[in-house]
């Protein structure tokens, strides 16, 4: 009788890849990347061999891993898009991106900080990942559920923006709420503060008188941020403070 063990071998190496690559998440997001391949190894439950078999360097096994996260973080965008309103599609894979970075942030940073790696597998998934956020946000404006002026650099800013934001919040709510405030801002119903406009009251428009020195009189330029003037100089301010009461 004869014995086919190369299908059986070829099943048990996916298996111990696959441990490897779930052993290698968890230490990274725990530990960080100066955690040893010896000790991913048993916590994978397999020889370090195996891992040098697989990942014959740690950049392999980092590029292989943050491949993977990325790659299921793209089949649960898939779903979402198959499955919910593109508005709700949309902003719900924005907050799945947002709080799944929080625990790759060292190997996303090591990642893009090292270009001369060699990583078609990474540079594909994350290709896919932009496809994917670009064609949701655009059905989300067709649908009129954000604004027509954002594009795909703006909601991958404020995603970085968001992670490393709930990184620092101790208080996971009130961190989840600063999120959701700063993703409102993509809503069209939301009043634009994108255009140059000053945030400040001029007093000058709508008729009403613009604003003067206290001292002389003389007008004032508005400054868009900042306590606003009182006085239009040096000499005005000594001189007021000087008709002050003594104490």
């Amino acid at each position: 009788m004869t014995t086919v063990t190369g299908a059986g071998d070829r099943s048990d190496a996916r298996r111990n890849r696959a441990r490897v690559l779930s052993a290698a998440g968890e230490a990274f997001a725990e530990r960080g990347l100066d955690v040893p391949l010896g000790d991913i190894a048993r916590r994978a439950g397999v020889g370090a061999g195996t891992v040098y078999r697989h990942f014959p360097t740690k950049h392999a096994l980092v590029e292989a891993v943050f491949a993977q996260q990325l790659g299921e973080l793209v089949a649960s965008g898939e779903r979402r898009m198959s499955r919910s309103a593109p508005t709700e599609a949309f902003f719900g894979f924005v907050l799945d991106v947002i709080g799944t970075s929080r625990s790759r942030t060292t190997v996303c940073d090591v990642i893009s900080a090292d270009a001369s790696w060699p990583r078609p597998v990474l540079t594909a998934t994350v290709a896919r990942l932009h496809h994917l956020l670009e064609t949701l946000l655009h059905a989300a404006q067709r649908a009129g559920g954000v604004r027509p002026d954002i594009g795909l650099d703006d909601v991958v800013a404020l995603a970085v923006g968001c992670a490393a934001m709930l990184t620092v919040r101790h208080d996971r709510a009130a961190g989840h709420r600063l999120v959701r405030l700063t993703l409102d801002g993509l809503r069209p119903s939301v009043p634009a503060v994108t255009e140059g406009r000053s945030f400040r009251d001029s007093r000058g428009s709508h008729g009403a008188p613009a604003p003067a020195c206290e001292e002389c009189g003389a007008a004032l330029t508005v400054q868009p941020t900042g306590r606003p003037a009182r006085y239009c100089g040096t000499t005005c301010r000594q001189r007021a403070h000087r008709r002050r009461p003594a104490p």
